[in-house]
């Protein structure tokens, strides 16, 4: 009778000690900095990291910055810079750089993308909204850090 309790203390205890996954909260897997990995305006893929021939290379400093807790800093294809914060909506599916300096055309501060898949190395979104700078269409960008 005892080794059948033992071995029943000893799987409890096992099962007991073991650690629970817990999920990565969105927000924090974002806290990044991403950069571009492939860009497509329309329906055209105009960038792909590492290609010897794009149709638009400046995407290569195309980069995201997401690092603290609500401020962003997004610099585009064209080296332009915008500092602002970003923010993530309740449901996960949209995030929103807000109060962008400076304000980049036709945007009034405020660029959104809706969420793709997201990985720990990987980021997936697409704007939500027209960019005039890529001849005023929805640009999707896959991302990634490093």
């Amino acid at each position: 009778m005892k080794p059948i309790y033992s071995i029943f203390a000893l799987s409890m205890l096992l099962l007991c000690s073991c650690k629970k996954e817990t999920a990565i909260p969105l927000t924090d897997q974002l806290k990044k900095v991403w950069s571009a990995n492939v860009v497509k305006e329309g329906s055209t893929t105009v960038f792909t990291k590492g290609a010897s021939t794009n149709a638009k290379p400046g995407y290569s400093q195309f980069r995201l910055d997401l690092t603290t807790t609500t401020s962003a800093r997004l610099t585009e294809f064209d080296g332009n810079t915008f500092t602002g914060q970003w923010a993530l909506s309740a449901d996960e599916k949209t995030l929103t750089l807000s109060n962008l300096n400076p304000q980049p055309t036709g945007t009034n501060g405020t660029i959104a993308y809706t969420v793709g898949a997201v990985t720990e190395s990987t980021l997936t979104v697409a704007r939500t909204t027209t960019s005039l700078k890529s001849g005023g269409v929805l640009n999707d960008y896959q991302l990634v850090n490093p």
